[in-house]
């Protein structure tokens, strides 16, 4: 429905003349929160009026706008034969009347009406074929005072109101329809029942009673802001959750807080409930509650064309970027994702088309709608809406796209061919892929910021590199999905993909509610229990290692320290420079030799290596120590580790000074121990340089190994990465290809329904009928044409010219192709030997796409005709 843009503040509304006639009406503060209730009616509906004002408390704290269809040409006595029903002020709309409680306005004949911040605006009707006066002023309700609309549609025919009933109940508003029993005319009501957008179906004094409930409860009688119990989170909105959980399957603690708090608030009002705990306490008592609330989660209002400026900006910006290089073979691919009831997907493809035929390109188009309700696609599918869509629609989009039939207009079928839909939850459900446009105008209004996030990636992967994401007027991408795409069109929010990688967790979901009911918290409480008495035991190995455990030290392969044990100063100190735990650099002067030793030796052997009485230096004094070298390896791990423990020599190994103060006997033990020394620091040189030679020998090998796994590593990931790529991709094939085959399940219902049906009715009609196809061949005919023209079940696919039927039809063959040739259905009558008289039409075999395949036989016994004409 196109919006209409005059808009007028309080105060000019104030100052206009028709303004100043209204002296009579109280003026109320902006503040002030009251319902307004909108109330329609065509046939039938004076009567359901007054039914309604007379049942009315006239301290209500309502406005009440009524909107009949009146006839244009005439003045309307409606505001008079209401004001004697009603102790209310009836008021007939002027323009910028502001609506103020307890007043009844009625719209005056010949006009349209909207409310905008309050103010009632009226404009000229269009000319449109059937007006639709009740969805036009209850879709602006709807927008205007969000929760705090009442829609309530009384008798009348045809279908207006339903769309309107639709969006006030998406905004969070009350709706309400007469009962067929006490309607007039039930057509207009039985519409809105059947849309499923109705809360109440009541006659008109009883929706007076259910109205006045309704105001005493908060969420009407406080307005939009009042607080909750339990709303703004806790164990009863968790609570809900589950439940919710459990009914749908999905979780919806991470949708938008304000629109779950609308919905939950919206329910507790129609079941008269004050706070969360009751609500929860009624769900449980009332099984279906659950289902409904999840239904009114789901329910998203949209239309076709819906903001047109949007659809005007893609075929100026995407779609010629799209047709840039595209071979006539390579699809145009649209993903809708919550295509509600289809009208979204289904603009797109006129839009697409429309431009298509405007460039003169043809290329295949397929666009997927999705949503989590099933009802909601199976709408889709069959593109059958009321009427109220020409308040959406042009004339010529009108005629080119829809066909009319029993109560509204149908997609046609070249149009439902292009779309797909299928039920899909976009988080956990595989996305789709190579697309062109995600159009994502209905979901993210509905979700958090932490679900917000989660989806951009997957719409990122969806499409392909010259991509384009359109979001609604009032969304925007958070965070890092910001950075995934760049803006083309600020206004009507169209994005195009950046080059950069889409961070998709397939399969991901978040459970945060425990099931188990209670268990993991009582695993915690045991775990709580045991850990003091581990702790102590920790705590008194600790000290026993510190105080009586030789010093020891844990060291790896590498001979890097991993653990030490007990007092280990003695024997190792951090070595200048950078600082190292490797065993060799803090070992003290002395035992270098013999560690490196004995490390080699247990490594070659595999077994317990002891050296003992090694002389070391610790402070410029001597001292003999022990070594035991333990090699070992963990559990579940190839690398060997060796334990190296420190034991003081006995003291009587103990030797005397050094150095001796003098004398011939201390000068020879003098040379005998610098000759040892010499040996010593000879075998040392050329053990370090045999190890030296084997390290680099080693790290040779080791740096060429390392090139050849590295670059194997980088195989190895990009052959990963690639796969990882094909699994997503097949994963994507495989939605789509499931998404097509449950559309291709959908119409082979359809056709074998339809099949069955054509065959009731040629086994029903007692007339003699005939199809034949191009080519002459019989493809179906009636029984009664099997008597008369003597054919049988082998006959089917055989040309009639080569048949010998029971009646003798002069140029029957040269007659059908003359119809195929000119499509003019041809008549003639023509007499039997035997005395019988025949009419003969034959008419064009047409196609859906009007196209000519054939042509259809039917032969009338008229014996008795002339026979009654002849005397």
């Amino acid at each position: 429905m196109a919006k209409i843009k005059t808009r007028r503040t309080a105060k000019s509304a104030k100052n206009s003349p028709a303004a100043k006639d209204k002296v009579t009406q109280p003026q109320v503060s902006k503040n002030d929160s009251f319902p307004v209730v909108g109330v329609g009616a065509s046939a039938g509906g004076l009567e359901a009026f007054i039914e309604l004002l007379k049942a009315l408390h006239p301290d209500l704290g309502m406005a009440f706008v009524l909107v009949p269809h009146l006839d244009p040409k005439h003045e309307s006595a409606m505001k008079e034969l209401l004001s004697r029903a009603t102790k209310l002020p009836v008021l007939q709309v002027e323009n910028a009347m502001r609506v103020e409680p307890d007043h009844v306005y009625v719209i005056p004949p010949g006009r349209e009406m909207t409310i905008q911040e309050g103010v009632l605006q009226l404009v000229a009707r269009r000319p449109q074929q059937p007006p639709m006066p009740i969805d036009i002023f209850l879709r602006s309700l709807a927008e205007d005072q969000r929760n705090n609309a009442v829609g309530v549609i009384l008798s009348g025919t045809a279908t207006d109101g339903t769309l309107g009933l639709a969006a006030i109940k998406g905004e969070g508003g009350i709706t309400f329809a007469q009962d067929s029993k006490s309607a007039k005319y039930d057509g207009m009501p039985n519409s809105a029942v059947a849309s499923g957008a109705v809360d109440f179906v009541l006659p008109p004094a009883r929706i007076a009673e259910e109205l006045e409930n309704i105001r005493k409860h908060p969420y009407i009688a406080r307005g939009k802001d009042h607080k909750v119990d339990g709303l703004e989170g806790g164990y009863d909105l968790n609570h809900l959750f589950r439940i919710l959980k459990q009914v749908s399957k999905i979780d919806f603690s991470d949708y938008k807080a304000g629109t779950i708090r609308r919905r939950i608030l919206r329910r507790m009002a129609l079941k008269k409930v004050a706070t969360l705990a009751e609500y929860i306490s009624y769900m449980r008592e009332h099984p279906p509650e659950a289902e409904a609330l999840y239904q009114d989660i789901l329910i998203n209002v949209t239309s076709f064309f819906r903001f047109p400026d949007a659809f005007e900006s893609l075929k100026e910006t995407a779609y010629p970027a799209l047709l840039k290089g595209r071979s006539s073979n390579d699809t145009i691919r649209i993903w809708v994702p919550g295509c509600s009831t289809g009208e979204e997907a289904y603009s797109h493809a006129i839009s697409i088309v429309e431009f298509l035929s405007g460039a003169r390109a043809e290329v295949p188009l397929q666009i997927f709608g999705t949503d989590l309700s099933e009802s909601a696609v199976q709408k889709a599918r069959a593109g059958i809406y009321k009427e109220n869509v020409i308040a959406d629609l042009s004339p010529a989009r009108l005629r080119r796209f829809f066909n009319k039939v029993e109560g509204g207009y149908q997609i046609n079928k070249s149009i439902r061919d292009i779309c797909i839909f299928a039920r899909q939850n976009v988080f956990n459900d595989p996305p789709f892929s190579r697309m062109d446009i995600v159009s994502c105008r209905n979901l993210l209004i509905y979700l958090g910021p932490a679900l917000q996030r989660r989806v951009t990636p997957i719409f990122h992967y969806a499409l392909r590199p010259v991509g384009f994401l359109m979001l609604g007027n009032t969304e925007g991408l958070l965070g890092a999905g910001a950075e995934m795409f760049d803006l083309v069109d600020k206004k009507n929010k169209i994005y195009t993909k950046r080059a950069v990688a889409s961070p998709v967790n397939f399969g991901f979901t978040v459970d945060r509610f425990d099931g188990g009911n209670g268990e993991a918290a009582a695993r915690e409480a045991k775990e709580a229990e045991r850990k003091p008495a581990a702790d102590l035991q920790k705590e008194a190995d600790r000290m026993l290692l510190a105080r009586y455990v030789p010093a020891a030290v844990v060291v790896n392969e590498h001979l890097d320290i991993l653990q030490s044990r007990g007092h280990t100063g003695h024997f190792l100190e951090l070595s200048p420079g950078r600082a190292s735990l490797n065993l060799l650099r803090m070992a003290r002067p002395g035992l270098l030799f013999e560690l490196q030793q004995a490390l080699e030796a247990a490594r070659k052997s595999n077994q317990t290596v002891i050296r003992e009485r090694v002389q070391l230096e610790n402070s410029g004094n001597l001292r003999l120590v022990n070594l035991e070298i333990v090699p070992f390896r963990v559990t579940g791990n190839s690398e060997q580790n060796f334990l190296i423990v420190f034991h003081d020599a006995p003291a009587s190994a103990v030797p005397p000074s050094p150095l001796p103060v003098s004398g011939p006997k201390a000068d020879r033990a003098k040379d005998k121990q610098i000759e040892q020394l010499k040996q010593e620091l000879a075998a040392t040189k050329e053990y370090l340089q045999s190890i030296i030679e084997e390290r680099e020998a080693a790290n040779e090998e080791l740096q060429s190994a390392n090139e050849e796994i590295q670059s194997a590593n980088e195989e190895l990931q990009s052959t990963n990465e690639e796969l990882q790529t094909s699994k997503e991709e097949l994963e994507s094939a495989n939605e789509e290809l499931n998404t097509v085959n449950e559309e291709m399940q959908h119409r082979n219902t359809q056709l074998s329904q339809l099949n069955n049906d054509l065959t009731n009715l040629l086994n029903s009609v007692n007339i003699a009928i005939v199809m034949l196809g191009q080519d002459l061949s019989i493809r179906r005919f009636t029984t009664h044409a099997e008597k008369v023209f003597g054919l049988g079940a082998t006959d089917v696919g055989r040309p009639i010219t080569n048949l010998r039927l029971k009646v003798n039809i002069a140029d029957l063959e040269q007659s059908v192709l003359d119809v195929v040739r000119d499509m003019v259905p041809k008549q003639e009558e023509f007499k039997e030997p035997g005395g019988s008289w025949y009419n003969l039409r034959i008419t064009p075999y047409r196609t859906s796409e009007n196209r000519i395949e054939g042509a259809v036989l039917v032969l009338l016994d008229i014996t008795d005709t002339k026979k009654k004409t002849a005397n």
